[in-house]
Order: structure tokens, then sequence, then C-alpha cells
């Protein structure tokens, strides 16, 4: 064969390649247009009866006008009139509820946008391992999406008609990033579910009454504090104070405003904003006696004074900074009164220090830390440091003769 053929047969053989290569190109003919798919925003998920579950999707409408669109309900007011649609389904677990409810909408179901769950007290009391397990299981869900339990049932948060937001899941997703309160995602439930602690905080949600002035405006969501959880079950709840200590054990507390009476004033407040703070837990075994230290450190700065003292004073700021250490040594022992006492329940996280730092110690008490939990002796350590007191003495509009010095 010369080199004539040779490259005849060379070029034949990559025609060839060629061919079969477009053949097996899928191309997009499985795509699916944006225009055909309705877009989940949030999901709330009730318990109906002794076996049902109704699963309740809140439904992005791009244009008001479609608002009307198959007859449902829509959420919205004011400026966010007609901006989602509410919809339900009903079955034996959520798979089967979502089938229903596809069955109600003519555009295919997308979770991918889905950024809060919210799951109705009813449900929480009685056991959310199935609930999660689909959410976690199911591809389309967001792991890192936030979740929440709310007071009643989670259809009626979801119908609930903002003055601000386009729907309660902004709501609630931008009072999460305030950072304000406790937040927590899918993934996060998850680990706190499966840990060794076998508890788990979830924020609760609470509608905050309408205006007086407007009848019209329905009940608006709020975080109100935290749900506490006993493997999957919610066995109590918890108020904003009381979850602040637990955000301070857990090393959690990003912004804080902290407002203190302070002793050597006739009356009066300061008020203090949170510039930066670290918790440290430091734990001990000896024998059979468990002990931790929790050590924390805050860093504050002075933004109101109603007070006659003179903070720029050094001993008057030395007497502040001991009164912001006790408010919040006074927020974390409420705190671990709830947990250890009443509730008898590891929400701080306990377990992971004892595991790491005692392994052996650990493996032989594990099984019974539900018993062991209640008796460890918890000593709480603050150090708080006031950075800058501000650019004035005393109150604003204080005679300078009645300024305490």
């Amino acid at each position: 064969m010369n080199d004539r053929q040779r490259n005849r047969t060379a070029q034949s053989v990559f025609c060839l390649l060629c061919g079969f290569l477009i053949l097996t190109l899928t191309g997009c003919w499985n795509r699916v247009e944006v225009n055909d798919l309705a877009l989940i925003m949030a999901a709330g998920i009730d318990k109906k009866d002794e076996d049902g579950i109704e699963l309740t999707a809140q439904i992005f409408i791009p244009k008001s006008g479609g608002a009307q669109q198959g007859g449902g309900s829509t959420s919205g007011s004011g400026g966010a009139q007609g901006q989602t649609l509410v919809r339900t389904g009903r079955g034996v677990t959520i798979a089967d509820a979502m089938s229903k409810l596809q069955e109600a909408l003519p555009r295919k179901i997308f979770w991918g946008h889905t950024e809060v769950f919210i799951i109705g007290e009813q449900l929480a009391r009685s056991g959310i391992r199935e609930q999660l397990d689909f959410i976690l299981r199911f591809p389309q869900m967001r792991e890192r999406s936030s979740i929440f339990i709310c007071k009643g049932t989670a259809k009626q948060v979801m119908e609930a008609s903002p003055p601000l937001e386009r729907s309660t899941s902004e709501v609630l997703r931008e009072m999460t990033k305030s950072k304000q309160g406790l937040s927590l995602t899918v993934n996060e439930l998850a680990q706190m579910l499966s840990g060794d602690s076998k508890a788990a905080i979830i924020p609760w949600v609470e509608p905050l009454p309408a205006d007086r002035g407007n009848r019209d405006q329905q009940p608006i969501p709020y975080i109100m504090g935290t749900a506490v959880f006993k493997k999957d079950q919610m066995i109590g709840r918890i108020d904003d104070k009381t979850t602040r200590g637990v955000l301070w054990l857990r090393d959690e507390v990003e912004r804080a405003i902290v407002t203190v009476a302070p002793e050597i004033a006739d009356k009066g407040y300061v008020s203090f904003v949170l510039l930066r703070s670290s918790t440290e837990l430091i734990p001990s075994v000896k024998g059979d006696q468990w002990s931790m230290t929790v050590k924390i450190e805050t860093e504050d700065d002075v933004i109101q004074n109603t007070t006659k003292l003179d903070i720029m004073k050094p001993e008057i700021t030395n007497s502040l900074e001991k009164e912001l250490e006790k408010d919040i040594i006074s927020r974390v022992n409420l705190a671990l009164t709830k947990a250890q006492k009443e509730r008898k329940v590891d929400i701080f996280g306990f377990n992971e220090v004892f595991h790491r730092h005692y392994p052996k110690q650990w493996e032989q008490i594990k099984e019974n830390w539900e018993e062991k939990f209640p008796e460890i002796e918890v000593r709480v350590l603050a150090d708080a440091k006031i950075r800058r007191p501000g650019s004035i003495t005393s109150g604003g509009t204080l005679p300078e003769e009645e300024v305490m010095k």
C-alpha cells in the first residue's frame, strides 16, 4: 500500500469516527424551560391526622397578572400583591403529598430554589426524622436551606401577607441573615440529631399581631425564640433571652445589643453593641467528677447612656464592664438551668468537647450521656472590654454640674 492509499484510508476512518461521535451527541432534547417550571420559594409541612402529611408550597409568580391562574390562593399585600401562589397537597408521606401537589399545578415543580422549610408544631412534637430524611434524600432539595418550627400550622405561616417583603419566606430568610438570633440549616440539623447528644435546637416562629390601626393586615411571622428537640421530637421551647445564653455557650453570637442598669447610678441605663465575641469550652474529668469551664470574651462599644455617669472615667468604665459581665453570666446560667435541670438535653455541644479531650472516658459514659449531662458542674467566666465609650461623657443634653464624676 502506497502513501496515497494510506492517506485515503486514514481520511475514511476519521470521517467514520466523526460521524459516530455526532450520532452519540444528545443535545438539549430533554431541557425544561424556566417558563415551564413552578419555582418553590418555601415549603411548609404539617401533620393533618394520624398518618397524613400536608405539604404547602409557596410558588413564585413572575407577573402579578398570573396570580389568579388556577384559582389558587395568593399571599402578599401592598407592593407584594400577587407575588406568590400558595398550594397544598396531602398524602401519607411528603413524597406522596408532593405528587398530589404536582397534580394540582400545570407546571413542573422545581425545588432547587427552596430556601426555607417550616414545620408545624404538631408534627414537630410527634417527630420530624421521616420528613428530614426526604429533604436530605431528594436531589432537588437544598441542604443549606433554613429550617424553622412554627406555632400552629405551617400553612398559616405560608399564607401570611408581609408588608415589606414579597413573601413570608423572604421575611424569615432576611431575619436569619441579620444574625440576631439562632439560624440553622437542614444539614446542620441533621448533624445535631445524628450526634452523640441526640438533641437539637431550631428557630421558633410565632405570628406577630397586626397593627391595631390596620384591621386588614394579617399577623406576620417572626422568630420569637427556640424550639428544643430531644432525639427528633420537640419537647419544649425557650424565649429570646434564654436563646441568647445558648448562643453565648455555642459561640454563635455575632450581633447583639445589651442594656444594663448600673448599680452605681441612681437611675438610667447603658446600652452596648457587640463588636466581637469568643467562647472557649474547657472540659475536666477527675474520676467521676465531670466539669466544664466556659470562658467568654467580648469587646463592646457604648451606644447609649441615659445615666448621669461620666463613662470616660476609667473607674466607671471598669464598673460598667463588670455589669456587662454579670449580664452575660446571668443569661448563660439561665440557659444552663433550662437545658440541664428542666429539659435535661445537651443543646450546647458539651458532648463533642468531652469526646475530643477525653476519648477513653467518653467511650465509657456515652451510652448514659442523658443521665450524666445534668450532673456536670459548669463554671462561667466572662471578660468584657469597652473599646469605645463614645465622643461624649454622659447624656448628650445633661448639664455639666449634674454629671456624676
